[in-house]
């Protein structure tokens, strides 16, 4: 996209919505205007009617964790407009406490996307009609992709064959997993490969 045209868009935005928008930043040929919590819904609704803009297509919603800021999250909204041949990106700040109004009554289309995020980062989204978890299992705990999420979560899962269900125990790493093989097969290596035995022969 010509950065001409995103800057013009940016002027326009910033003209139109005044101090709803918090900062615009064109970079890598993107636009992602900053906006409040509190001014997400009207900012959403004003891209999607207006007739320059006509940000009527929603693409996703996306998280990022910066665990040492004080909102510590970016709830990130993609957003395309098909007539206008654009696309923005919108952002809010949050923490764990903050309470981002859903999009869903401007997007429908939202709705999943919400609870994903609510899920993997544990953002909260105030008047989502269906606030549950969407990927992880029941009484899962924690938010994967939050940055202080162990790598090897809390608790495995599997079936007991025995007492016929799904039971959770705690992460055991084997032994045999905590040794890792650094050594290239391209460059050669100290021992056989498996499956190469034939081809040291003769």
């Amino acid at each position: 996209m010509n950065e001409e045209v995103l800057n013009d868009l940016a002027a326009y935005l910033g003209e139109k919505l005044d101090t709803k928008v918090v900062a615009a930043v064109v970079s890598c040929g993107e636009l992602t205007i900053t906006v409040e919590p509190q001014d997400l819904i009207e900012v959403l609704s004003f891209l999607k009617r207006d007739v320059q803009c006509q940000f009527v297509s929603f693409i996703d919603i996306s998280g990022v964790d910066y665990p040492s800021r004080e909102k510590r999250f970016d709830v990130v909204y993609h957003l395309l407009s098909p007539r206008q041949n654009q696309r923005i990106r919108v952002r809010v700040l949050a923490d764990e406490e903050t309470m981002v109004p859903s999009a869903t009554a401007v997007y429908p289309g939202a709705d999943w996307y919400e609870r994903e995020t609510y899920d993997l980062y544990g953002v909260l989204f105030s008047g989502h009609p269906d606030l549950r978890r969407i990927l992880t299992d029941y009484g899962f705990e924690g938010h994967p992709l939050r940055k202080d999420f162990p790598l090897t979560g809390f608790v495995e899962v599997r079936y007991d064959d025995e007492v016929k269900r799904v039971i959770y125990e705690p992460v055991e790493l084997k032994q045999e997993f905590r040794n890792f093989d650094f050594l290239s097969p391209w460059e050669g290596t100290d021992y056989v490969l498996p499956g190469d035995e034939k081809a040291k022969q003769g």
